[in-house]
């Protein structure tokens, strides 16, 4: 194994007297996608934020590349190399698909956003864009108003707008939700496109995309983790069968 890019020790997320994630450890080695799975309410986008910073750990350690991020904010953990998407699409719908790229590669690379300076100053920037735009297959739409685009080409663009950051680790949270069946097999090669090189940590009810990309499954029932191993061993773990799909031993 070439080592954890994001490990979590023990760690605890609780809403008042309720822990959504209860003493949750476990590695997420560099170069693989794990599907992260289990019934609602298991603590999966919960854990998800635990690790990206968007929830208050209650107790345990998130360490990214073997650095202790416990105490880093998002945006720190996000310079770190750890990126975020949402299971709501997040875009600026009024601005065209390439604009939309533009302001978030503005956005990683000055705090300050400079408005009074003109455009081709930022011709930096604009190439990141443009790449980003290629690697996510929106490159004909680039100036197609986000608000126009399909539901798919929308979590398409939400997606390059985390990987502007250039993440090392990447958490997606159901970047297929309200895909359509005929653009399935197109949101497929774009998770397969954008995981290169890259750890993945998805989040995906389509249990056959799940099984299909991911290198492993990780189990969640009820704030904890159930078990992890590939497709093949978790389709015929008993416990899974029960816990998950609902079915006896």
């Amino acid at each position: 194994m070439s080592g954890a890019a994001l490990r979590c020790e023990n760690i605890e997320v609780a809403f008042g007297g309720l822990k959504a994630v209860a003493g949750v450890s476990h590695a997420f080695e560099a170069n693989r996608l794990y599907g992260l799975i289990g019934p609602n309410g298991a603590g999966k986008t919960t854990l998800m934020n635990a690790l990206s910073g968007h929830a208050t750990l209650s107790g345990g350690k998130v360490f990214l590349d073997g650095r202790d991020i416990t105490a880093l904010a998002v945006h720190a953990r996000t310079r770190a190399g750890l990126g975020r998407s949402f299971q709501i699409t997040k875009i600026f719908a009024g601005m065209t698909v390439l604009d939309n790229l533009k302001l978030g590669a503005f956005a990683h690379r000055h705090r300050l956003q400079p408005f009074w300076m003109p455009s081709s100053r930022f011709a930096r920037e604009r190439e990141e864009a443009e790449k980003v735009l290629e690697l996510v297959g929106l490159t004909a739409l680039a100036h197609v108003p986000a608000e126009n685009l399909s539901h798919g080409d929308q979590r398409a663009l939400e997606v390059g707008l985390t990987l502007l950051s250039d993440p090392r680790v990447l958490l997606l949270d159901e970047p297929l939700a309200g895909v359509g069946h005929d653009r399935l097999e197109q949101a497929i090669d774009l998770i397969r496109r954008v995981v290169a090189g890259r750890t993945v940590l998805l989040i995906e009810h389509n249990m056959d995309v799940v099984m299909q990309v991911s290198d492993e499954i990780v189990v969640m029932v009820q704030g904890q983790l159930l078990a992890s191993g590939t497709p093949e061993a978790i389709k015929a773990n008993p416990a899974v069968r029960a816990a998950y799909l609902g079915e006896d031993e």
